[in-house]
């Protein structure tokens, strides 16, 4: 079941339904964990009244009998509870992962579009650990709220006073903590954003860094960094400012509760209304609510922190592949296809190699040839390419961009579309040579070790290994020496021999082997 990216909150539930199990099991587990603690302090009184105080030791060892006995079953509760926060820890940080990268990686060109490199970066590395933790705090907080209602239950059977002393001061305590909220979950966002910022300039810098020591650039965009790193600096020191009076009102306000309780219990206690085991267990008990407020405001800041993370994964969730996918898709006719833009008019026959010279709008023309952007009217034969479903289309029509990546790993396993063979798309697009230049033939990330015409080779050669029924190039040679893209010339066009292929670029070079040459209006034939 995929998660409901309409709000946050509707994300953080649709991933709990999906475990069930977990959400029973994590109440039970934080009970057994944090009853024991609550309820001893009463034990401790009873045994002090009865067992010392009344000089009863068959009761005083019944009594001790009980405490080894909420020791075992605490031991039990706390290892159960450890399972079940881990569990679901990997539960929300591993579902909202896997929901968020696989969403992004079917959005295709709409993408880098539409979002920041640095924001499914951030989305990555830090949001989904915030919702596993909203996740891991369920078991302690549902333990917690079950240890209140039992604990203030008690007192008030003891003395409705002192029970409502209790039970009224924790929530009130907790209330206290509250206006920090708001102002906590309004710095996280902002450091949130200058992260992302931070995320995107370095994966900028880090991607044109052979063209910022070529023109000396280096030292500016240093100082961009720096400036951009002290934004994020700034913006975590003010909420951990937040966080820390946060943390000292977690102490504070309950322990206003605490010494209230002690006071008037001590005063009743003189006065003979209630025993001194009986304060004993009021002390104890309200000493003891303290953990339930420390975890009910752990809970609060965790759950506002995981809303902000969730928001930014249900921003990424809502985004859709442009174009979208047809309600009924149509299949392409078989074999080579004809390509035709009713935008321009320009016309790419069906096995033929068509060059366009586009002025200038060669990149627009080939994404709408492609139909990698939901504008215009473009068919194939007879059938409009926005009625053909995204899986057929990008396998049966292939476009090739400069900007198109090259992922780590053997260069061989990255080529290899499964099309013509690798060592045939390597020959055609003139890159043996790259080949033999790399390190037990491993690319880098986005090879970034390679030359830009070694890069432009490489890609050719990937998109000749998918044997498309049409191929779009956008300048596939605007980056090699002439004597280099004579050679690609005249290989492509034997191995292509019989498929459409597309070529928008303006060297004459093509032209020379060009079945067709177009023109979009206004550029030179």
């Amino acid at each position: 079941m995929s998660p409901d990216p309409r709000s946050p909150s509707r994300f953080l539930w649709s991933l709990l339904r999906a475990r069930p199990g977990l959400l029973v099991f994590a109440p039970i587990t934080g009970s057994l964990w944090l009853l024991p603690p609550a309820v001893l302090p009463l034990v401790l009184g009873r045994a002090l009244d009865t067992g010392i105080g009344g000089g009863d030791f068959s009761a005083l060892f019944g009594w001790i009998g009980v405490v080894l006995l909420l020791g075992v079953v605490q031991a039990i509760g706390a290892s159960s509870l450890g399972w079940v926060d881990h569990t679901l820890w990997l539960h929300g940080a591993g579902s909202s992962e896997r929901a968020v990268l696989h969403h992004v990686a079917g959005l295709g060109g709409a993408l880098t579009r539409r979002v920041r490199t640095g924001e499914v970066v951030a989305v990555g590395s830090s949001d989904i650990y915030q919702v596993g933790k909203a996740f891991e705090i369920l078991g302690r907080i549902s333990g917690a709220l079950v240890a209140f209602l039992v604990s203030g239950t008690a007192l008030l059977t003891i003395s409705p006073v002192m029970g409502v002393i209790a039970l009224a001061g924790v929530p009130l305590a907790t209330l206290g903590i509250g206006p920090l909220l708001r102002p906590m979950r309004h710095r996280e966002e902002t450091q949130r954003e200058n992260l992302a910022g931070l995320s995107t300039l370095a994966a900028d810098i880090v991607s044109g860094l052979r063209v910022l020591r070529g023109i000396g650039g280096e030292s500016r965009f240093r100082a961009r960094f720096t400036e951009a790193s002290a934004r994020v600096r700034e913006a975590g020191v003010a909420a951990g400012r937040v966080s820390a009076w946060l943390a000292g009102a977690e102490i504070l306000l309950p322990g206003l509760v605490t010494v209230l309780v002690t006071w008037v219990g001590a005063r009743m206690a003189l006065a003979g209304t209630i025993s001194p085991g009986e304060l004993v267990a009021f002390y104890g008990v309200s000493g003891f609510l303290v953990i339930p407020v420390r975890t009910a405001t752990e809970a609060a800041g965790t759950w506002a922190s995981a809303i902000v993370s969730a928001g930014r994964a249900c921003a990424l969730l809502r985004l859709r592949p442009e174009p979208a996918e047809p309600a009924e898709p149509r299949s392409l006719p078989d074999g080579p296809l004809t390509l035709l833009d009713e935008t321009t008019g320009v016309r790419a026959e069906a096995g033929e190699l068509t060059v366009i010279d586009a002025l200038g709008k060669g990149e627009e023309l080939a994404e709408r040839l492609t139909w990698h952007t939901a504008q215009g009217r473009v068919l194939a034969g007879d059938v409009p390419l926005d009625e053909v479903g995204t899986a057929e289309l990008r396998r049966r029509i292939v476009l090739v961009h400069n900007q198109d990546l090259l992922f780590s790993g053997p260069v061989r396993d990255e080529l290899d579309l499964g099309g013509i063979d690798v060592p045939r798309a390597l020959h055609a697009a003139d890159a043996e040579d790259v080949l033999d230049a790399l390190e037990d033939g491993v690319l880098s990330e986005r090879a970034r070790t390679l030359s830009g015409g070694q890069r432009q080779r490489l890609l050719l050669a990937r998109a000749l290994c998918a044997d498309a029924d049409a191929l779009v190039l956008d300048e596939p040679t605007s980056a090699v020496d002439a004597h280099t893209e004579a050679r690609i010339v005249r290989r492509v066009r034997e191995l292509r021999s019989g498929r459409t292929t597309v070529v928008l670029s303006q060297s004459p070079l093509w032209r020379t082997v060009a079945d067709r040459i177009r023109a979009v209006e206004g550029s030179s034939a």
